[in-house]
C-alpha cells in the first residue's frame, strides 16, 4: 500500500470555505488600502541571497528558506570548505537565492532599484505570502501571508494620523469591533533608557519591559538584573509597572518622568500629535491607547511604534502591527528616505473572526441552485437557464450526469447547496421550471422570470 502523501508543518491546505473567507478578509482589506490611495505592488516570491541576508539580524538569518542552486549546485565547493562542515560558509557557496521573508526588504529593494519610476511620498500596499522556517505554533506558520501598507519619502505624522485610522476602517468593515491599537515612541523608549542611567543597555531593557503582560512585573525586574541593570535604574522605572490613565494622562506622566531627556519630549511630542487629532476625528470601533512597554522591531524603528491587539476575550497574539522608519532604503545606498507602515495579521485575523463567529453568511463558496440532470435534452434546457442565471450574477450549476435523483439531491445536500430545479418533460412542454428549496423540502413551479426573482 503506497504511503499517503503529506505536506511540510507549518504548511496548510485550505479547503473552498476557508479560501472563500481568507478571500473576503483580502478583499476588505485591499478595498480599504485602495480609499487610503495606496498603489498595489508585487515582488517577486524570491530575491537574490544578498539582498535579504543581514537584514534581519542573526535570528532572522537562520529562519530565511535558502534555495539551493540549479544544477550541480556542490561542485563550488572544494574538498577544504566540505570538511569544515561549516554551513554558514558553505551556504554562500550553494544557494545564491532564497524566499522572501518579509514584504519589506524587497519593498525597499524596489524603491531603490525604481526610484526614477516613482513618485513621492510612495503609497503602496502588498498582499504576498512569505515564508520563515519557524517553529509552527497557533496562528504562526511557515508559509503565511502578509498585508502591508507603507508611505516612502515623508517625515509627517499626519502618515500615522491615517494609518491609525486605516486599521479602524478596516477593523469596522469586518465587524471586529473593540480592538486596542497600542503605540509607542522609539524616542520615549531612548528617553527612559537616558533617564535610569541605562543608554547602553536600550535593548535589554525594552526587551525586558516588553514581556511585562507575560512574566509580570518581578519577572521583568529578575530578567533586567541578569542583563545588568542596576536596582537604582531599576527602581526608576517602578512608574511604569502600573502605568495607566487615558491615553493624554499617560503622556502627561511621561512628561514628567522625562522632562530631563530631549529625546523623550521629541517622542512624547510625536505622540501627542497622533493623539489629539485622532481624538478629533474619532475612531469608529478600535480604541487607540498609550503602551510604554511596547517595544516590538526596536533595530528597526526610529519613532511611532504600533501594535494592535483583538477584541477583549479572545486568546491571541497581535493581529497587526508597525511603525516609523527613517532609513530603510539606507540599506541599499539609498540614505535618508523616511517611511512609515503597517501590516495586518491575515492568518490571525481569520482565526479571531471565525472564533467570534463574525463571517457573514453571504460568504460562501457554494453554488446556489443545482439543476438535476434527466438526461440529454433536458440538460440542454436546463443549461440555457443556468446560462441566463449566470449572466444575471447567480452561482448555477448542472449536475454532469444523468443519474438516480438520490445521488443527485445527495450531492446537493453534502455540497450544501440551498436549491435545487427539476426540470423534466412537464416543465419543458410549458416553459416553467420547479424550484425545490433543500432546507425546508418546500417546492414551487416558475417561469424563468419567477425563478430569477425568487432566487434572488
Amino acid at each position: 500500500m503506497s504511503k499517503k502523501p503529506s505536506i511540510p508543518k507549518g504548511t496548510r491546505d485550505f479547503s473552498p470555505a476557508e479560501v472563500v473567507k481568507r478571500t473576503y478578509i483580502m478583499d476588505t482589506i485591499k478595498r480599504s488600502f485602495m480609499q487610503f490611495g495606496f498603489q498595489p505592488i508585487e515582488t517577486p516570491s524570491f530575491e537574490n541571497s544578498d539582498t535579504l541576508m543581514g537584514k534581519y539580524g542573526e535570528e532572522g538569518d537562520r529562519l530565511i528558506f535558502k534555495i539551493l542552486n540549479s544544477g550541480d549546485y556542490l561542485k563550488k565547493v572544494d574538498d577544504t570548505l566540505f570538511s569544515e562542515k561549516d554551513s554558514g560558509k558553505m551556504t554562500a557557496k550553494i544557494s545564491e537565492k532564497a524566499l522572501r521573508y518579509d514584504l519589506t526588504v524587497p519593498f525597499a529593494r524596489y524603491v531603490v532599484q525604481h526610484q526614477n519610476e516613482i513618485t513621492f511620498p510612495f503609497k503602496r500596499y502588498q498582499i504576498q505570502p512569505v515564508w520563515r522556517a519557524d517553529r509552527p505554533q497557533k496562528g504562526r506558520f511557515r508559509e503565511f501571508f502578509q498585508c502591508d501598507a507603507d508611505v516612502v519619502g515623508s517625515k509627517s505624522l499626519w502618515q500615522e494620523v491615517e494609518l491609525v485610522q486605516l486599521y479602524d476602517t478596516v477593523f469596522t468593515a469586518l465587524d471586529l469591533k473593540g480592538a486596542t491599537i497600542k503605540m509607542n515612541n522609539r524616542k520615549i523608549l531612548s528617553g527612559i533608557a537616558e533617564v535610569i542611567g541605562a543608554q547602553d543597555k536600550l535593548i535589554d531593557f525594552t526587551v525586558a519591559l516588553d514581556k511585562l503582560d507575560k512574566i509580570g512585573e518581578e519577572g521583568v525586574k529578575n530578567e533586567m538584573r541578569e542583563k545588568g541593570i542596576t536596582e537604582d535604574a531599576i527602581e526608576k522605572l517602578r512608574p511604569l509597572f502600573s502605568f495607566t490613565g487615558t491615553a493624554s494622562e499617560k503622556l502627561l506622566s511621561l512628561e514628567t518622568m522625562l522632562a530631563n531627556s530631549e529625546t523623550g519630549q521629541k517622542g512624547i511630542e510625536e505622540l501627542r500629535f497622533i493623539v489629539d487629532n485622532i481624538s478629533e476625528l474619532k475612531l469608529q470601533s478600535a480604541h487607540l491607547e498609550i503602551d510604554v512597554t511596547l517595544a516590538r522591531g526596536l533595530n528597526y524603528y526610529t519613532g511611532a511604534i504600533f501594535e494592535v491587539a483583538a477584541p477583549e476575550g479572545v486568546a491571541m497574539g497581535s493581529i497587526g502591527g508597525g511603525g516609523r522608519y527613517d532609513d530603510l532604503t539606507g540599506i541599499f545606498g539609498m540614505k535618508d528616505v523616511s517611511g512609515v507602515g503597517v501590516s495586518f495579521g491575515l492568518d490571525r485575523i481569520y482565526l479571531v473572526i471565525e472564533e467570534l463567529g463574525l463571517f457573514p453568511d453571504t460568504v460562501s463558496a457554494n453554488t446556489k441552485v443545482l439543476f438535476i440532470n434527466f438526461g440529454e435534452k433536458e440538460a440542454l434546457y436546463a443549461m440555457q437557464a443556468i446560462s441566463q442565471l449566470r449572466t444575471n450574477g447567480m452561482a448555477a450549476e448542472l449536475y454532469p450526469d444523468n443519474a438516480k435523483m438520490g445521488k443527485q439531491m445527495g450531492y446537493a445536500d453534502k455540497r450544501d447547496i440551498r436549491f435545487a430545479v427539476l426540470a423534466g418533460d412537464n416543465e419543458m412542454a410549458a416553459g416553467n421550471y420547479t424550484l425545490k428549496n433543500m432546507k425546508s423540502g418546500e417546492q414551487e413551479t416558475l417561469d424563468f422570470n419567477g425563478l430569477l426573482n425568487r432566487l434572488k
